[in-house]
């Protein structure tokens, strides 16, 4: 999860590299070379705390330590000769695996001003190698930053989101696993923590033999068309204990060299975007398409061994749309591969995207027991839907792990899946966040449609007689909106949710387009209106409610209705606040 710290940190060493090094892509290659140089240098230290020795800075190179470089009293010349001298020769360095030594080859400093190298090297020494993960929220950061990471639909997975696609999913010790669109590895990184643990006694120590522990790093395998990505991810696993990682640069949509290699396990957050004029892939697919989700989908579909399984991150459309690709799609997985779906709350890949994803469950021996899809929906994943994506109480994702799992593990026993049976729906079976709909309910039409919400029992509240009752009654307060100063940039571009009545969408969604600051709240008209609450737009759009599931501000075309606990006075369907109002 990238942290206003580790932003900040790049923001910085970018606006001190753009004076003298002013091509972005050149400013990448330094900041990178610069982080896996400090990176390295804290993994030595810390083997020595543990009693161990360094490996990384040793022998000839031990006098390129990162201590020795900025040391007290250490000239800026003398600094910049030695930091140039080091990232030079350090592809010779046999303290370092030959995928170090590709990262610094052909490696150089383009500018020559020690006082530029000093602020610079300052700001990466704030960087601590705590977790792996640093590395990768720091270069997917400068990637986003450049843009490149947009234009080609990569956008970074939430370690909370793939350690939840990994836990269902469940790899085992003895299955390959293959990532084919694997950015920085987090999938295969956590795949292979989850086995681990798996695999471990009671008291935290592996029950894993050695010889399963060798053949257990040959099972991970990952693919990417970066090159600057194939390169982090070889880093990622390096430092994770894959003394040599299975990653290679390749292009899954048009390339055929890997087309007959099969894998148990198959995870993967695809690039959701295409190139002008789409992807032009070989003709081996299922189904023909230049859009990259829908190939991406069809060849992880495809490359399942008899009993394999995956887990797929997917764009919205993928789910719903009516081209006739997506059909053909969703045709195949419904027939063969798809035993549930997951839908996403908007907001998961901020800051990067607001873009509406869903994780899609294939299991092929499991689908052909099945005669229905399990459609779960997560409305709170852990963190608000902000910019920085704070941590709040609400959490779906424990629940839903615990009902799929259930659910697939019925499956697996053979058991039959039933229970409170909506005939009129084709409602097979309902829990707290799901429920299964019948195949044959999904394939009506030819749609194919895999929005879970499609399938819900729905009730029509506004041909209801509901009793009256004075808004005083239910409410403690009402709060005016309003409009922060557009001239004034620090009220504007923060972590708040700002709403009009243009991003109401009806009583249950609403889609902020623009986010305020704290300082916009209190020097501004505008209110803060706590989730639990009712918003109602009185002028431009109205009659428009929303029950806000999560704190918003509101515009001058809206009140805010603070509702008390007499708003739940009767039915548990006044919790839609419909009828109270």
């Amino acid at each position: 999860m990238l942290d206003a710290e580790t932003k900040r940190r790049i923001d910085t060493a970018r606006d001190i590299l753009v004076g003298k090094v002013p091509d972005p892509k050149s400013q990448v290659e330094q900041i990178t070379i610069a982080l896996i140089y400090k990176f390295m240098d804290d993994i030595d230290a810390e083997s020595e705390e543990l009693g161990g020795q360094r490996t990384f800075f040793a022998g000839d190179f031990a006098g390129y330590g990162w201590a020795k470089l900025m040391r007290a009293g250490l000239g800026g010349h003398e600094m910049l000769n030695l930091y140039a001298e080091a990232i030079t020769r350090m592809p010779e360095n046999p303290g370092i695996p030959p995928l170090f030594r590709d990262i610094f080859n052909n490696a150089y400093l383009p500018y020559r001003d020690p006082e530029t190298l000093r602020a610079f090297l300052k700001v990466i020494d704030e960087f601590a190698y705590d977790h792996s993960e640093r590395l990768g929220d720091a270069f997917e950061y400068l990637l986003s930053v450049l843009g490149s990471q947009g234009d080609a639909g990569q956008f970074r997975t939430p370690r909370h989101i793939i350690d939840f696609i990994v836990a269902v999913i469940g790899p085992k010790k003895d299955e390959t696993v293959l990532d084919p669109a694997c950015g920085t590895a987090g999938f295969l990184i956590s795949s292979y923590k989850h086995i681990l643990k798996a695999n471990a006694d009671d008291e935290g120590n592996s029950t894993l033999t050695p010889d399963e522990k060798g053949a257990l790093a040959a099972n991970f395998r990952g693919y990417d068309i970066s090159p600057d990505m194939v390169r982090l991810s070889l880093v990622n696993l390096y430092l994770h204990g894959f003394v040599e990682p299975h990653i290679a640069e390749y292009d899954t949509l048009t390339s055929e060299e890997r087309w007959n290699e099969y894998d148990d396990v198959i995870l993967a957050n695809p690039p959701f975007m295409s190139p002008k004029g789409g992807i032009r892939p070989h003709r081996r697919f299922s189904v023909q398409s230049k859009r990259s989700e829908v190939l991406f989908v069809d060849y992880i579909a495809e490359h399942l061994t008899p009993a394999g399984r995956a887990g797929v991150i997917v764009p919205e459309g993928i789910i719903f749309q009516s081209q006739t690709a997506h059909k053909q799609l969703r045709k195949l997985l419904v027939e063969d591969y798809l035993v549930a779906v997951v839908s996403l709350p908007a907001g998961v890949f901020q800051p990067y995207s607001g873009v509406k994803t869903s994780v899609l469950i294939l299991d092929k021996a499991l689908a052909k027991k099945a005669d229905g899809i399990a459609f779960f929906k997560v409305a709170n994943d852990g963190f608000d839907l902000g910019a920085q994506r704070r941590e709040i109480d609400e959490n779906d994702l424990p629940k839903v792990k615990e009902e799929l799992g259930e659910y697939l593990g019925r499956l697996r026993a053979g058991e039959a899946v039933d229970a409170s049976r909506v005939a009129e729906q084709d409602v097979q079976y309902t829990t707290e966040r799901g429920l299964v709909v019948g195949k044959d309910r999904v394939a009506e039409g030819g749609e194919y449609n895999l929005s879970g919400e499609r399938y819900r029992e729905t009730v029509n509240y506004a041909s209801m007689k509901w009793p009256m009752v004075e808004l005083r009654d239910i409410c403690d307060d009402i709060l005016s909106g309003g409009t922060p100063s557009t001239k004034n940039e620090a009220y504007w571009n923060g972590d708040i949710p700002w709403i009009t009545s243009a991003d109401i969408v009806n009583i249950k969604t609403a889609k902020p387009r623009k986010y305020i600051t704290e300082e916009a709240i209190r020097e501004s008209a505008t209110n803060l209106i706590k989730k639990g609450n009712v918003i109602v737009v009185t002028r431009v759009g109205l009659g428009k409610l929303f029950r806000n599931d999560f704190d918003v501000c509101i515009s001058q075309d809206s009140q805010g209705l603070i509702l008390n606990d007499a708003a739940k006075y009767t039915t548990v369907k006044c919790v839609d606040v419909v009828g109270c109002v």
